[in-house]
């Protein structure tokens, strides 16, 4: 039943092509519940050679990584920015006239958005890394107006990384459901591993900075 699952799955990328990694990721980097791993894993499988010469093989179906990869960046950019404008265009205002009920005060509010203006970079680029943080994380870079090169910038760093280890890992394990359980959850584990470290050397180093200039 599981394989049977997997293999429509395999089978719907490819048939949907680079267009629908486009689509489906732009689905999961906005604020839709749909998992990068349904997609990025299947297209590195149908772009390894193991799938050239499996039985499920059809003709056309073929991708190539480099391409995968890069439509899977640009429909995490689609996604984000989608999710950028919404909170710049509604969140703002939204919360700041229903903040008060949720125990978020006007001046707390500004608080928050102080600090992405500071720190949305490293935010924005650890977020995407970060399994659910990653849908979101694009919506307070929209309400503290986050400047858009820097957020491009920093959206598809962490993007461009979680989908070329996805695509890695369909590559390597194919349709072998057990390695792509192992491989995603150690993804996810080194994933989570190095954010805090790269977190922990950015407080590090800005309070660093934030002494030197006190002296």
């Amino acid at each position: 039943m599981l394989h049977s699952v997997i293999e429509w799955i395999v089978n719907t990328v490819g048939q949907w092509g680079y267009p629908g990694i486009v689509v489906m990721m732009f689905l999961e980097s906005s604020c839709f519940p749909f998992p990068s791993e349904v997609v990025m894993i299947p297209a590195g499988y149908l772009s390894s050679g193991a799938y050239l010469t499996s039985p499920g093989y059809v003709a056309g179906h073929e991708m190539n990584a480099w391409a995968a990869i890069s439509m899977g960046i640009i429909g995490s950019w689609l996604g984000a920015l989608f999710n950028y404008y919404l909170a710049l265009w509604l969140g703002r205002p939204l919360l700041l006239k229903w903040g008060k009920y949720l125990l978020i005060s006007e001046k707390n509010f500004e608080k928050g958005e102080r600090f992405f203006q500071r720190h949305g970079e490293i935010s924005t680029f650890t977020g995407r890394l970060i399994p659910v943080v990653r849908q979101y994380v694009s919506l307070p870079a929209g309400i503290a107006r986050m400047h858009m090169g820097h957020f491009l910038f920093f959206t598809g760093l962490g993007a461009g990384i979680w989908v070329s280890v996805l695509t890695w890992i369909g590559y390597v394990a194919g349709q072998n459901e057990a390695l792509i359980r192992k491989y995603s959850h150690t993804a996810t584990i080194l994933a989570l591993c190095g954010c805090g470290a790269i977190v922990a050397l950015y407080v590090w180093r800005h309070r660093r900075r934030r002494a030197a200039g006190a002296v």
